[in-house]
């Protein structure tokens, strides 16, 4: 499928000028791109090239150990840190489908040596792969700062008078999944109704998302229906929003089923990692949508924490 323009592009260096009309243009695009698709890309964002990509380096230094060596860095449930080996969940159980497992295997870091996250779980370092730490630590350290940034864009957007509102309720523990996609010749053909990552929406306010092109790549569900592949701009970050933000904005921001295409026939060495910072709020934090949002009935109220416990249990396979 081709990629699609309702996925807008968004300049934080506009959003970061001291010029009112590209801040409000920036306002705009941002809006626009989450009311329609829920997802954006991100450019202007400021971290370098370096950072990702010397994290992929030494995750996949990682996720090419034995797996004996990397069971003994398991993660022992979904939503804990460590490896989770192929196989053990199936993302779209969470949408109400059904499916084979995801063709993946992921490494969850924690923000646990980030100051100020002190009550974050305890993140897991292989001490095969010492440079996998520094490296993770870099990249969570920017996207965090950044996560912050974009939920103070996102209240202005939104015309939250105090634009703190949403980054006041941002949790400590958000996780990294470092996702590795392997090539068919280490996993072999997709069965039917098999991807890498089955359909489903994410569960928390915002998830940034560093992502390399190919064949078997992310695709967005966009209002109509329609699965299109999500534009990739070198550099880049990607944005989407999330379950919990969907339910604040009334609705109004769309948290919008995605998905990660299984390896291509035509491409059967075709090897991808993806970076994702999923963004939790306080888990003590109650969800309900803003005053004077569209649809303020829409969304009974329900408790952050519960909510991202009951979505990680609907996900794991076994």
């Amino acid at each position: 499928m081709e990629a699609t323009d309702a996925v807008r592009t968004v300049d934080l260096a506009w959003w970061r000028s001291d010029d009112p009309g590209r801040r409000a243009a920036a306002l705009a695009e941002l809006d626009a791109s989450m009311r329609t698709a829920g997802f954006a890309v991100l450019v202007g964002h400021g971290i370098p090239d370096a950072v990702p990509a010397t994290v992929r380096r030494e995750a996949l230094a990682f996720f090419h150990l034995d797996e004996r060596t990397k069971r003994t860095y398991e993660a022992p449930a979904l939503g804990t840190r460590g490896w989770v080996p192929y196989g053990a969940e199936a993302n779209a159980y969470a949408s109400g489908e059904t499916s084979p497992p995801d063709m993946k295997e992921s490494y969850v870091c924690t923000t646990s040596d980030l100051p100020g996250h002190e009550d974050a779980l305890a993140a897991l370092w292989p001490d095969e792969v010492p440079g996998l730490r520094p490296a993770a630590n870099d990249f969570l350290a920017a996207v965090d700062a950044l996560h912050l940034e974009l939920l103070e864009m996102a209240a202005t957007a939104l015309g939250v008078a105090d634009s703190s509102w949403f980054s006041s309720r941002a949790g400590h523990g958000s996780a990294m999944n470092i996702n590795w996609y392997p090539p068919m010749a280490a996993v072999g053909a997709p069965v039917e109704g098999q991807w890498r990552i089955g359909p489903h929406t994410d569960f928390g306010t915002i998830t940034l998302l560093d992502r390399q092109p190919g064949l078997g790549g992310l695709q967005v569900q966009l209002l109509d229906g329609r699965w299109v592949d999500a534009p990739w701009v070198p550099g880049s970050l990607v944005v989407n929003c999330g379950d919990l933000f969907t339910a604040w904005s009334g609705g109004r921001w769309r948290s919008a089923p995605h998905r990660v295409l299984p390896p291509h026939g035509s491409a059967p060495d075709e090897s991808l990692v993806s970076l994702i910072y999923f963004c939790e709020a306080d888990p003590s934090v109650e969800i309900a949508p803003l005053p004077g949002v569209d649809e303020p009935d829409a969304f009974a109220p329900f408790n952050a924490g519960e909510y991202l416990r009951a979505k990680l249990a609907e996900i794991s396979v076994g």
